[in-house]
């Protein structure tokens, strides 16, 4: 019942209008910083393998993410320090200005996740809430922004280029 007004109520749309705009406002700034300010993620990604999240027992809860980045994020942190602004500031465009809505909150939340699974809490459990709930709404959520022309624009060349490759095939 919840995810049916998530998805299909007007009253809803605006309510999520509102909590798209301050998420994508958190994105944008985040990334803008990191764009003007010289990122380097070396250092967080060194803190987080010096820090690994424990359980109770002391063993390491996310030991395939500590891993993933001893053995690839931190020899590509190059990679990092440009995949991170821009991501964050991309994401932060397309929740502000309601385009491709459901992708920028899914990139929101797989960067969410990261920063959990590397021991950073902060701000990212409410961002992992507000994401969830516009995630959830699809495309409601973006409703009152682009992807009112956006997505049909979209749906309606996936289905032209898709009668294409069937007419070929046939």
């Amino acid at each position: 019942m919840f995810n049916q007004f998530l998805r299909e109520n007007k009253i809803a749309a605006a309510i999520l209008t509102v909590l798209r705009l301050y998420l994508g406002y958190e994105w944008i700034t985040a990334g803008y910083h990191k764009l003007t300010g010289g990122f380097d993620a070396t250092g967080y990604l060194k803190g987080a393998l010096a820090n690994p999240v424990k359980g109770p027992d002391g063993s390491i809860v996310n030991a395939t993410y500590v891993g993933f980045l001893k053995h690839f994020a931190l020899p590509n942190a190059h990679l990092f320090n440009t995949i991170i602004p821009l991501g964050e500031f991309l994401v932060g465009i397309g929740l502000i200005l309601g385009c491709l809505t459901t992708a920028a909150a899914f990139f929101a939340l797989v960067m969410n996740f990261s920063y959990v699974m590397a021991g950073t809490v902060s701000s990212n459990p409410l961002d992992i809430l507000l994401g969830v709930m516009i995630l959830a709404a699809g495309f409601n959520a973006g409703r009152i922004g682009l992807d009112r022309w956006v997505v049909p624009f979209v749906r309606k060349m996936i289905t032209k280029d898709h009668k294409t490759v069937v007419k070929m095939n046939v």
